[in-house]
């Protein structure tokens, strides 16, 4: 059982921006010394927002907070020093090469000569940028780009990394090797890293627990193997030949119910989810529900229990729908 002081810390934090949208309402996370810890939501739940106060740069209205032990109101430079941060939109000069990017990064941290050398290559040959060294940054790729960006955050050696969005935008290969070196970074250093994502596939695999985050509050906390296993059985997804409306709703979900193999049901628009023991099975016998009820299905899928099935079950909605929907743009920008 670990029983060192969590690396980060944070109580009941509250943020509300301009035109009364409110981006934190009561956020409290704790994450232990050494682990990936992911935050995992849709644009708009709140995540970027966390992530800007606990690196000192946005305050919160109310609640309290603490990284690598550090009071993040009332000692901020303690906290800068003691983190790497890498943001959503790349903090390196385009016109400079990557190595005087890092070189000017570890110059701010106090690093110089000989060891500040022997870091920046060390960073430049583990990041698969040794030969892209001398060139303008403004000609990397974008799978470049954010491993240079990593690399900027590590110059210094921090004990808590903070990853916002580290890949997005980048192309399915270039996100495969991102998610092998953050693996090895907490794999081989000990690293404490906190990463925020809205990809489902990202968090289940990197995040030793991940905090699902909705409507700036955390609404279930766990490792992803015992969030979905909480979820008995099978899932299976329907969709109707049309959208039904609240008293649809209930019509479908009360005669779903009633049969003894459902756990739970829930129907949002076109989209039913029913939570069974045996999907296949049971298949038949949902199918002829929802015909006793009116409703006609145009498909029917079954699968293991999912992070998405996982946060419709804790935030009533599905989550995909929430990641297209209007709400992140409703939001003002706050993520």
């Amino acid at each position: 059982m670990n029983t060192r002081a969590p690396a980060v810390e944070a109580r009941q934090l509250t943020k509300t921006y301009p035109g009364d949208v409110t981006a934190l309402d009561g956020m409290d996370i704790t994450v232990a010394p050494g682990i990936v810890f992911g935050l995992l939501g849709p644009n708009g739940a709140g995540k970027s927002t966390t992530v800007k106060i606990l690196t000192t740069l946005a305050r919160p209205d109310s609640g309290t907070a603490t990284v690598a032990g550090h009071d993040v109101l009332r000692d901020p430079r303690r906290v800068r020093r003691a983190i790497g941060v890498v943001a959503q939109q790349s903090g390196a000069d385009p016109v400079a090469t990557g190595r005087e990017n890092l070189q000017l990064q570890g110059r701010l941290y106090g690093l110089s000569g000989a060891a500040l050398n022997r870091r920046v290559d060390e960073l430049l040959e583990r990041f698969t940028l040794a030969d892209a060294a001398r060139r303008p940054v403004k000609g990397y790729s974008g799978g470049m780009r954010r491993r240079l960006d990593v690399a900027l955050g590590l110059v210094h050696r921090p004990e808590v990394l903070f990853l916002d969005e580290p890949t997005t935008g980048l192309d399915p290969e270039a996100r495969t090797a991102m998610w092998e070196e953050i693996g090895r970074l907490a794999g081989e250093e000990g690293l404490t890293i906190l990463l925020t994502t809205h990809y489902l596939e990202e968090a289940d695999r990197l995040a030793e627990r991940i905090a699902i985050v909705d409507r700036g509050r955390i609404v279930v906390e766990g490792t992803p193997d015992a969030l979905k296993g909480e979820l008995r059985g099978d899932a299976v997804h329907m969709e109707l030949g049309e959208p039904v409306g609240e008293a649809g709703r209930t019509r479908l979900t009360d005669a779903l119910t009633a049969l003894p193999a459902v756990h739970e049901a829930l129907c949002e628009g076109r989209r039913i989810s029913v939570r069974v023991d045996d999907g296949a099975a049971a298949v038949p016998a949902l199918l002829a529900a929802l015909d006793r009820a009116g409703a006609s299905v145009a498909s029917a899928t079954v699968a293991r229990p999912s992070l998405d099935d996982v946060y419709l079950r804790h935030a009533g909605r599905r989550y995909a729908e929430v990641q297209a929907g209007p709400e992140a743009v409703l939001a003002g920008g706050v993520r």
